[in-house]
């Protein structure tokens, strides 16, 4: 008995050691060679501040910037300990009420547009955290954030198109813009 429980021991550390401290130790170690960028958060600086996650949304409202798709989380926006959906199904009440107020925000921002509004700009993602908006919703957004900055909309459209990543390896997902990466620069577009 007493062999038994040694060995158990003895193996319970052995493993603890092995996947508890040197295969994360390890993997950690090649993605800070392989992956310095992706390992550290994607993390988007500016004048030597982090100012964001290339990974994760933020909440802009005001009229001269880009908005992002809505976040679900909370009690903050874009709060990543929080990261979900509302779990709301298409029959709540809820979604059809928050989609309303979201979509007359919209309107009150650019009351000339006339143009569709991509869903996108009106509900929130499965994790809440979505940092891109695809080049549909980003055109919606145009005129607003031209008039709001005093800028020509050909010149806050070739913005957005610079800004456009494809689809990775040519064929996984859809266009999409990172909407932080865009905000800023339209900012550095006024310096």
């Amino acid at each position: 008995m007493k062999s038994l429980l040694r060995q158990g021991i003895v193996l319970f550390l052995g493993l603890t050691a092995i996947t508890g401290i040197a295969y994360p130790l390890v993997v950690t170690g090649i993605a800070q060679v392989v992956f310095p960028h992706q390992a550290n958060g994607s993390r988007i600086e500016s004048g030597g501040t982090v100012i964001g996650s290339s990974l994760v949304g933020q909440s802009f409202t005001e009229p001269r910037y880009f908005w992002g798709r809505p976040s679900a989380t909370s009690p903050d926006p874009y709060n990543g300990a929080s990261s979900g959906g509302s779990n709301q199904g298409p029959t709540n009440p809820a979604l059809t009420d928050a989609a309303r107020k979201r979509l007359a925000a919209l309107q009150a921002a650019d009351p000339g547009n006339a143009a569709p509004v991509p869903v996108e700009l009106v509900t929130a993602s499965g994790s809440g955290l979505d940092p891109e908006i695809s080049p549909a919703a980003a055109r919606y957004q145009v005129g607003r954030v031209a008039r709001a900055r005093r800028m020509d909309p050909a010149a806050v459209q070739a913005l957005v198109d610079a800004n456009t990543q494809g689809r990775q390896l040519g064929v996984l997902g859809e266009p999409r813009v990172n909407v932080l990466e865009l905000n800023m620069a339209l900012d550095e577009t006024r310096r």
